[in-house]
């Protein structure tokens, strides 16, 4: 008898908490939900340049990289670069 309760007693608890996973997902939709992001971007992105450089000339923004950080970026950009040569071919080690 104590045991069919206590089954009883989790399945509600696991119907409880699969409802309430649902209704996290759901609210979570909302801002992970990357392609209406996606499309709204590809639609407005003339007005969403137009917009930053309004606001950089306005704030005076200027951006300067350091001599450090221009090395990690050519590094980053030479690595992913050599990543997408290397899954674009197909190993050919045995052909010269």
């Amino acid at each position: 008898m104590e045991y069919q309760e206590r089954i009883k007693e989790l399945e509600a608890e696991i119907l409880r908490l699969n409802e309430q996973l649902q209704k996290t997902k759901e609210h979570l939709k909302k801002y992970t939900a990357p392609e209406s992001r996606k499309t709204y971007y590809e639609q407005n992105k003339e007005i969403i340049k137009e917009r930053v450089n309004e606001y950089k000339k306005k704030t005076n923004y200027i951006y300067k990289a350091s001599p450090e950080q221009k090395k990690e970026y050519a590094r980053r950009a030479y690595l992913k670069k050599k990543e997408k040569i290397k899954q674009k071919e197909p190993d050919n080690l045995g052909i010269i």
